[in-house]
């Protein structure tokens, strides 16, 4: 895989493409990824170890793994990423992760949609560099939101606005609203981390957090 060539991110004029070795550091330094999505990509990785870390370890070892803890699955979904299988061809991030775990492929590219949308990207971490406790994507194209948390301890999953909470507009209230909302919803386990009614408490905190700070962005 190292002399494929997967090692590249490469813009066209509707996505950028993310070649399965690419490094998290290069999401973390990337300057279109992170014009385009206001430095989330660095905010989703830049508690991850550390540097030397983030050099090695790779955008397709991140993704095909599914693992729970993953900050990077967690953000993607919440960007309408599509993944690129080898035998299976392209497809939605969303729908990957719902492959049996058992089936042998080979993820080969991520690609990401150059759309008008605003994200968010949050985590809540017992010590820095540690796993994280829950991670918390959210973003809002044609007015519409959507919104992914992920260790929870489980696989990172995607939750919508089902109940028009926030068609009006983001308020304190309705925030709050949708926060609650979604940690209703949303499943959750205890792990070594965290307990499940802390995790339930945190994703309606950070769920509320990060509709706030997309709103004050504009």
């Amino acid at each position: 895989l190292c002399g494929l060539g997967l090692d590249r991110i490469t813009e066209t004029e509707r996505a950028f493409e993310l070649g399965a070795m690419v490094p998290l550091r290069a999401l973390e330094t990337h300057e279109g990824l992170n014009a385009m999505t206001r430095g989330a990509f660095a905010r989703s990785v830049e508690h991850i170890v550390g540097v030397q870390f983030r050099n090695l370890a790779t955008v397709g070892g991140s993704l095909w793994g599914r693992f729970g803890f993953s900050d990077v699955l967690t953000l993607l979904l919440a960007l309408d990423a599509q993944v690129e299988l080898y035998h299976a061809g392209r497809m939605t991030l969303e729908a990957f992760t719902q492959l049996p775990r058992q089936q042998r492929d080979i993820l080969t590219h991520v690609l990401i949609p150059k759309e008008p949308r605003r994200v968010v990207y949050l985590s809540q971490r017992n010590s820095s560099t540690d796993f994280p406790t829950l991670t918390c994507a959210l973003a809002r194209k044609d007015g519409a939101y959507t919104c992914v948390i992920g260790a929870r301890p489980q696989m990172a999953q995607v939750y919508r606005d089902e109940k028009g909470l926030l068609r009006d507009g983001v308020t304190a209230e309705s925030a709050q609203a949708f926060g609650e909302d979604v940690a209703q919803r949303a499943t959750f386990g205890s792990s070594l981390r965290a307990g499940e009614e802390y995790r339930q408490t945190i994703c309606a905190v950070l769920v509320r957090r990060g509709l706030m700070a997309m709103e004050k962005e504009g």
